[in-house]
């Protein structure tokens, strides 16, 4: 197997929504766009699926010396070695990729934040940064097209959290802030425990509404001249902001489910998104 092989497996196989957006580019762009996520599905899963901290911390040292070695010698793993093709090509900034190792890491040191500050540095190393490198590989000319794809990350980020609450609570995560917890009447139990109150509903309004402020705040900075390139951005963000729909006319019961757009609803909205352009 290839290693650009092993990156499209590891992408389809997570199911994610960003696999659809990437359908539609040219070959050289889907294979690097993929290889980046891929990248960036492997330094999660170190966290996720590691129960000693001490090992997983070894293992993300062990990645910080793959992605040096992208830049500066050889590499072993397949992801490292389809980047290694890409970096060059598309100017990918190795302290990005440390980044996003960066942000990973704090997952171990931390499993609630204090404010949105907090919350918010974490979402650009895991997020923003990752739309950063997107916009390389999609191609930009406008300056202001990195600022877009930094918030479009983080509105990205801000999606999966609303989503993930009731699933990331059962591993003792709780990502929204908590003084916006306490702001709204919530407690932490009432998350733990899964209680879906009117409080709790109406905290998540107000997360919903931010997530969708950073969606339009992330568009006003997009030129027309880069709407093109950019459009598998578009794509991710327009399967995203039905999800954010859906989620709000269940009635935000994150806590008891994960709400999920259907292959086939993601393929029809990645299709019409794309050809609008």
């Amino acid at each position: 197997m290839s290693p650009h092989e092993y990156c499209q497996r590891k992408a389809a196989a997570s199911g994610s929504s960003f696999y659809y957006s990437f359908l539609f580019l040219p070959a050289d762009q889907r294979r690097a766009i993929t290889a980046l996520y891929a990248f960036c599905r492997e330094v999660d899963d170190v966290v996720d699926e590691c129960s000693d901290p001490a090992v997983a911390r070894m293992k993300l040292a062990w990645w910080r010396k793959e992605a040096a070695g992208i830049y500066h010698g050889e590499v072993q793993h397949p992801v490292a070695r389809a980047l290694a093709d890409a970096a060059p090509r598309y100017r990918l900034d190795e302290q990005h990729l440390q980044q996003i190792i960066d942000g990973m890491e704090m997952d171990l040191d931390h499993n609630r934040y204090d404010d949105f500050e907090a919350l918010r540095l974490y979402c650009h190393r895991v997020a923003g940064v990752v739309g950063l490198l997107s916009a390389e590989i999609f191609g930009y000319r406008d300056h202001n097209t990195p600022k877009y794809a930094a918030d479009l990350g983080l509105a990205f980020q801000l999606t999966n959290i609303i989503r993930d609450v009731g699933e990331d609570a059962r591993r003792n995560r709780i990502y929204l802030p908590l003084d916006e917890i306490a702001r709204y009447g919530v407690t932490v139990a009432d998350i733990l425990q899964a209680r879906e109150t009117d409080a709790f509903r109406q905290l998540m309004e107000f997360q919903i509404e931010r997530a969708l402020g950073y969606y339009r705040q992330a568009f006003a900075q997009l030129a027309p001249v880069d709407r093109a390139a950019q459009r598998a951005g578009l794509v991710m963000a327009a399967v995203y902001q039905a999800l954010l729909d859906e989620i709000r006319r269940d009635g935000c019961r994150v806590l008891t489910q994960r709400m999920a757009l259907t292959p086939v609803r993601k393929l029809w909205i990645a299709w019409k998104t794309w050809i609008k352009g």
